[in-house]
């Protein structure tokens, strides 16, 4: 017997399009025929958004880590969360009566993983004195990017666990992996020797209108 946590995906895509979508409705995984804008297609849509965005961070880093191989290891935590996303969405797309005991979900277990993380990061960075703006790098980008795509998944589950049921493990991930990209932004340009770009509150044309 499989001592796996959750079911392996069973699938057979043979064909992409069926036009069942054509009328503006989607299925859930239970099969359910529900519109596209509702609240719980939001929830997950976002999510794949999240991961599209995280793949494409994961790409640059794997680039980079062939010139500073630190960074291979945040190129490998992309992908696990980029799985633990896809996890995520699958509890989203699930009415909670249909959720199967060994159906894929992030649970307290990945919650703690990512806090792991961010602590043995933080230990090798400096303290901020300021807010820092995106953009010290690509990758750096990137993963602001990801960061602000994943505060928005997480206000649309949060806006979703008012009218619906919403496992507490699936926001409280969401809220973790955002502070853990913001973690490994800093931490991408710290092992990169990237200077990190600091908001200056009087660069704006303002503060800078006197000095022209």
């Amino acid at each position: 017997m499989s001592k796996e946590p959750f079911d392996t995906p069973r699938l057979a895509i043979n064909r992409v399009y069926t036009r069942q979508g054509d009328q503006g409705e989607t299925a859930l995984a239970g099969g359910q025929r529900v519109p596209k804008d509702g609240l719980r297609i939001e929830g997950y849509g976002t999510v794949d958004e999240l991961n599209a965005f995280l793949g494409a961070a994961r790409a640059t880093a794997t680039e980079l880590a062939a010139l500073e191989p630190q960074i291979a290891l945040l190129a490998a935590i992309l992908l696990r969360v980029q799985h633990e996303l896809f996890n995520l969405g699958s509890i989203l797309a699930t009415l909670p009566e249909d959720v199967h005991p060994k159906q894929a979900r992030v649970t307290d277990a990945e919650v703690a993983q990512l806090e792991k993380e961010m602590d043995r990061m933080n230990e090798e960075l400096p303290p901020l004195r300021s807010f820092v703006l995106p953009g010290g790098s690509r990758l750096n980008a990137e993963l602001h990017i990801c960061r602000t795509v994943c505060r928005r998944a997480e206000r649309a589950c949060v806006t979703l666990s008012r009218a619906e049921n919403v496992p507490p493990e699936a926001v409280r991930y969401l809220n973790r992996l955002s502070d853990a990209l913001f973690v490994c932004s800093r931490w991408a340009s710290h092992v990169t020797g990237t200077p990190e770009t600091l908001w200056e509150p009087n660069r704006s044309t303002t503060g800078w209108s006197d000095r022209f």
